[in-house]
Protein backbone atom coordinates (compact mmCIF):
# COMPACT_ATOMS: atom_id res chain seq x y z
CA UNK A 1 0.00 0.00 0.00
CA UNK A 2 1.09 3.47 -0.89
CA UNK A 3 1.94 6.06 1.96
CA UNK A 4 0.82 9.07 1.57
CA UNK A 5 3.77 11.87 2.60
CA UNK A 6 2.46 13.57 5.51
CA UNK A 7 0.66 17.28 5.13
CA UNK A 8 3.06 20.29 5.56
CA UNK A 9 0.28 20.88 8.48
CA UNK A 10 0.93 18.32 10.18
CA UNK A 11 4.94 17.78 10.37
CA UNK A 12 6.51 17.25 13.14
CA UNK A 13 10.29 18.06 14.41
CA UNK A 14 13.04 16.16 14.76
CA UNK A 15 12.09 15.50 18.68
CA UNK A 16 8.67 14.34 18.88
CA UNK A 17 7.63 11.29 21.10
CA UNK A 18 4.37 9.94 21.52
CA UNK A 19 5.11 9.43 24.92
CA UNK A 20 7.07 12.51 25.34
CA UNK A 21 3.55 14.85 24.24
CA UNK A 22 1.58 12.66 26.47
CA UNK A 23 3.49 12.92 29.60
CA UNK A 24 3.98 16.68 28.65
CA UNK A 25 0.05 16.75 28.62
CA UNK A 26 -0.58 15.12 31.47
CA UNK A 27 1.71 16.87 33.45
CA UNK A 28 0.13 19.94 31.90
CA UNK A 29 -3.02 18.74 33.20
CA UNK A 30 -2.23 18.34 36.90
CA UNK A 31 -0.91 21.68 37.23
CA UNK A 32 -3.98 22.99 36.22
CA UNK A 33 -5.51 20.77 39.19
CA UNK A 34 -3.28 22.03 41.18
CA UNK A 35 -3.18 25.78 40.50
CA UNK A 36 -7.48 25.46 40.81
CA UNK A 37 -7.27 24.14 44.19
CA UNK A 38 -5.10 27.27 45.26
CA UNK A 39 -7.35 29.92 44.10
CA UNK A 40 -10.12 31.19 46.58
CA UNK A 41 -12.36 34.07 46.73
CA UNK A 42 -10.77 37.69 47.54
CA UNK A 43 -7.70 36.60 45.74
CA UNK A 44 -6.62 39.39 42.81
CA UNK A 45 -5.90 37.57 39.26
CA UNK A 46 -2.75 38.77 39.24
CA UNK A 47 -1.06 36.56 42.15
CA UNK A 48 -3.01 33.82 40.80
CA UNK A 49 -0.91 34.04 37.51
CA UNK A 50 2.14 34.48 39.45
CA UNK A 51 1.23 31.09 41.62
CA UNK A 52 0.17 29.70 38.17
CA UNK A 53 3.88 30.22 36.85
CA UNK A 54 6.05 28.98 39.92
CA UNK A 55 3.30 25.68 40.03
CA UNK A 56 4.68 25.12 36.42
CA UNK A 57 7.99 25.66 37.61
CA UNK A 58 8.24 23.31 40.34
CA UNK A 59 7.10 20.57 38.05
CA UNK A 60 10.11 20.99 36.61
CA UNK A 61 8.36 22.46 33.31
CA UNK A 62 9.36 25.73 31.53
CA UNK A 63 7.04 28.78 30.86
CA UNK A 64 6.77 28.51 27.14
CA UNK A 65 5.41 29.91 23.61
CA UNK A 66 2.32 32.16 25.06
CA UNK A 67 1.59 33.58 28.41
CA UNK A 68 0.69 32.02 31.29
CA UNK A 69 -3.17 33.07 32.09
CA UNK A 70 -5.41 32.99 34.82
CA UNK A 71 -9.04 35.10 34.41
CA UNK A 72 -11.46 35.81 37.03
CA UNK A 73 -15.16 37.47 36.25
CA UNK A 74 -15.61 39.25 33.61
CA UNK A 75 -11.96 38.40 32.22
CA UNK A 76 -12.66 35.66 31.51
CA UNK A 77 -15.31 37.00 28.60
CA UNK A 78 -12.14 38.79 26.85
CA UNK A 79 -10.02 37.40 23.97
CA UNK A 80 -6.83 35.35 24.87
CA UNK A 81 -4.81 37.85 22.97
CA UNK A 82 -6.38 41.10 25.06
CA UNK A 83 -4.91 41.66 28.44
CA UNK A 84 -7.00 41.36 31.02
CA UNK A 85 -8.26 44.41 33.36
CA UNK A 86 -6.04 44.84 36.17
CA UNK A 87 -6.61 44.29 39.41
CA UNK A 88 -9.90 42.01 39.09
CA UNK A 89 -10.74 40.33 42.73
CA UNK A 90 -12.25 37.10 41.98
CA UNK A 91 -15.75 37.11 44.24
CA UNK A 92 -17.54 34.74 46.48
CA UNK A 93 -19.64 33.26 43.71
CA UNK A 94 -17.79 33.90 40.41
CA UNK A 95 -15.80 31.80 37.65
CA UNK A 96 -12.08 31.57 36.69
CA UNK A 97 -10.39 30.04 34.15
CA UNK A 98 -6.62 28.85 33.28
CA UNK A 99 -4.88 28.45 30.09
CA UNK A 100 -1.21 27.22 30.20
CA UNK A 101 1.07 26.05 27.46
CA UNK A 102 4.36 24.82 29.97
CA UNK A 103 7.40 23.00 27.86
CA UNK A 104 8.38 19.66 29.16
CA UNK A 105 11.86 19.30 28.23
CA UNK A 106 11.35 18.76 24.02
CA UNK A 107 7.75 18.79 23.96
CA UNK A 108 4.78 21.44 24.58
CA UNK A 109 1.83 20.92 26.77
CA UNK A 110 -1.49 22.99 26.28
CA UNK A 111 -4.36 22.92 27.99
CA UNK A 112 -7.49 24.55 29.88
CA UNK A 113 -9.99 24.46 32.18
CA UNK A 114 -12.61 26.44 33.98
CA UNK A 115 -13.95 26.46 37.48
CA UNK A 116 -16.19 28.36 39.81
CA UNK A 117 -16.74 29.35 43.41
CA UNK A 118 -19.67 29.83 45.55
CA UNK A 119 -23.04 28.54 43.79
CA UNK A 120 -23.97 30.59 40.58
CA UNK A 121 -25.73 28.31 38.16
CA UNK A 122 -24.76 30.43 35.18
CA UNK A 123 -21.06 30.05 35.64
CA UNK A 124 -21.27 26.38 36.41
CA UNK A 125 -23.46 25.77 33.52
CA UNK A 126 -21.28 27.42 31.27
CA UNK A 127 -18.15 25.64 33.12
CA UNK A 128 -19.78 22.15 32.67
CA UNK A 129 -21.37 23.51 28.65
CA UNK A 130 -17.45 24.30 27.54
CA UNK A 131 -16.07 21.13 29.13
CA UNK A 132 -18.96 18.99 27.79
CA UNK A 133 -18.70 20.54 23.72
CA UNK A 134 -14.98 19.89 23.77
CA UNK A 135 -16.20 16.60 24.31
CA UNK A 136 -19.24 16.75 21.95
CA UNK A 137 -16.75 18.12 19.15
CA UNK A 138 -13.87 15.42 20.01
CA UNK A 139 -16.74 12.19 19.48
CA UNK A 140 -17.72 14.25 16.12
CA UNK A 141 -14.10 14.10 15.02
CA UNK A 142 -13.85 10.83 15.60
CA UNK A 143 -16.90 9.08 14.02
CA UNK A 144 -17.04 11.10 11.33
CA UNK A 145 -13.75 12.17 10.57
CA UNK A 146 -14.61 16.03 10.06
CA UNK A 147 -12.24 18.69 8.87
CA UNK A 148 -11.01 21.44 11.04
CA UNK A 149 -13.43 23.69 9.46
CA UNK A 150 -16.13 21.33 9.56
CA UNK A 151 -15.79 20.85 13.45
CA UNK A 152 -15.38 24.43 14.47
CA UNK A 153 -18.64 25.26 12.11
CA UNK A 154 -20.29 21.87 14.35
CA UNK A 155 -19.05 24.12 17.51
CA UNK A 156 -20.64 27.19 17.06
CA UNK A 157 -24.13 25.55 15.86
CA UNK A 158 -23.87 23.49 19.18
CA UNK A 159 -22.89 26.46 21.36
CA UNK A 160 -26.27 28.46 20.34
CA UNK A 161 -28.16 25.96 20.95
CA UNK A 162 -26.77 25.76 24.36
CA UNK A 163 -27.59 29.70 24.71
CA UNK A 164 -23.73 30.72 24.15
CA UNK A 165 -21.44 32.65 21.98
CA UNK A 166 -18.60 30.72 20.24
CA UNK A 167 -15.35 33.14 20.69
CA UNK A 168 -13.45 32.66 16.62
CA UNK A 169 -10.77 34.39 18.08
CA UNK A 170 -9.81 30.57 19.70
CA UNK A 171 -9.62 28.39 16.74
CA UNK A 172 -7.76 25.54 17.76
CA UNK A 173 -4.28 24.86 17.14
CA UNK A 174 -0.86 22.46 16.38
CA UNK A 175 0.90 21.07 19.14
CA UNK A 176 4.49 19.32 18.93
CA UNK A 177 7.90 19.40 19.71
CA UNK A 178 9.07 22.65 20.81
CA UNK A 179 8.25 24.86 18.87
CA UNK A 180 5.69 24.09 16.79
CA UNK A 181 5.32 27.59 15.20
CA UNK A 182 8.33 26.93 13.18
CA UNK A 183 6.78 23.96 11.82
CA UNK A 184 3.05 25.16 11.21
CA UNK A 185 1.01 28.05 12.59
CA UNK A 186 -1.95 27.82 11.23
CA UNK A 187 -5.15 27.07 12.85
CA UNK A 188 -7.46 24.32 13.52
CA UNK A 189 -10.53 26.10 12.93
CA UNK A 190 -9.10 26.76 8.94
CA UNK A 191 -8.00 23.32 8.53
CA UNK A 192 -9.40 21.99 5.41
CA UNK A 193 -8.44 18.17 6.20
CA UNK A 194 -9.27 15.90 9.62
CA UNK A 195 -7.19 16.83 11.76
CA UNK A 196 -4.41 13.97 12.86
CA UNK A 197 -4.87 12.68 16.54
CA UNK A 198 -1.36 14.17 18.71
CA UNK A 199 -1.54 16.92 16.33
CA UNK A 200 -3.74 19.70 17.56
CA UNK A 201 -5.01 21.09 20.23
CA UNK A 202 -9.34 21.89 20.23
CA UNK A 203 -10.26 25.12 22.10
CA UNK A 204 -13.96 25.81 23.28
CA UNK A 205 -14.27 29.45 24.56
CA UNK A 206 -18.00 30.00 25.45
CA UNK A 207 -19.55 33.11 25.96
CA UNK A 208 -22.48 34.55 27.68
CA UNK A 209 -24.39 36.78 24.80
CA UNK A 210 -25.08 39.17 28.00
CA UNK A 211 -21.52 39.94 28.18
CA UNK A 212 -20.72 38.89 31.77
CA UNK A 213 -18.59 35.85 31.72
CA UNK A 214 -17.28 32.92 29.94
CA UNK A 215 -15.89 29.28 30.50
CA UNK A 216 -13.01 27.73 28.46
CA UNK A 217 -11.53 24.22 27.64
CA UNK A 218 -9.19 23.20 25.58
CA UNK A 219 -6.73 19.99 25.30
CA UNK A 220 -5.32 17.93 22.39
CA UNK A 221 -7.48 15.46 19.93
CA UNK A 222 -6.75 12.36 21.51
CA UNK A 223 -8.84 9.01 21.44
CA UNK A 224 -11.35 7.94 24.17
CA UNK A 225 -8.56 5.80 26.05
CA UNK A 226 -6.81 9.31 27.30
CA UNK A 227 -9.43 10.51 28.92
CA UNK A 228 -11.03 7.52 31.92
Amino acid sequence: MTMLPTPASERVGPAFSVDGMLTARNKTRQAIADVAAQIRPGMVEEDAVQLAKQTLIDSGMALSWHPTRVRFGANTMKPMRQPSEPGVVLGEHDIFFLDIAPRLDAWEGDGGKSFTVGANEDHARCARDAEALFHDVRGVWQREGLSGQALYAYADRQARALGWELNFDLPGHRVSDFPHAAIHTGSLADLQTRPSEMRWILEIHLRDPQGRFGAFFEDMLLGNEHYV
